[in-house]
């Protein structure tokens, strides 16, 4: 959704240039998610070697728990008065962020470029909710319940890459393809 998209409503006590910015936010967030579902699915149907099977298992509950995250960030622009836009050539076209670059990798691989995605992820989820604190608090409660789960699923990935000191072999990389080379 773009600004000068005009909204057809909005929530009561909701001026429409903040609606319009909140609806901006969760379309951001949309696209995001919607990303981030497929790319969890790409990794569950091209994960392989040691530790498969755990690994393709953790994956799923995230897909699932993030295509619900999709539809109630869809849900809240259309319940704003706005218009979701859910289709690949919308997402492709707004996002800031390259596509992921893995294809059949190793368990560790995957997990390390995992690793950067949701650090991308979580980061912009995070300044979302600064932004919401003076716009709207029922959007920013819903950015932050989805951000404790995005960040436990994280952690849930970064257990696979720590060593007992909570070092981690990719830190400081800044591209999926290097810290799988560094898994």
């Amino acid at each position: 959704m773009t600004a000068n998209q005009p909204l057809h409503f909005t929530a009561p006590g909701l001026d429409e240039d903040a609606a319009q910015r909140i609806v901006t936010l969760l379309q951001s967030r949309l696209d995001a998610c919607n990303d981030l579902h497929l790319t969890l699915k790409h990794v569950h149907w091209n994960v392989v070697g040691p530790h498969f099977i755990a690994v393709h298992e953790m994956i799923d509950p995230q897909v699932d728990a993030v295509r619900g995250f999709a539809d109630d960030l869809a849900e809240r622009i259309a319940t704003l008065g706005g218009s979701p836009q859910g289709t690949p050539g919308s997402l492709v076209q707004r996002r800031s962020w390259d596509d992921y670059s893995i294809g059949r990798a190793t368990t560790q691989q995957h997990l390390a470029a995992l690793d950067l995605v949701y650090q991308g992820v979580i980061t912009t989820y995070r300044d979302g909710i600064k932004e919401l604190d003076d716009l709207d608090l029922v959007t920013q409660d819903m950015f932050i319940a989805q951000t404790e789960q995005l960040e436990l699923f994280h952690w849930f990935v970064r257990a696979h890459l720590e060593d007992t000191g909570g070092n981690l072999k990719t830190a400081g990389d800044t591209s999926e393809k290097a810290a799988a080379g560094d898994a």
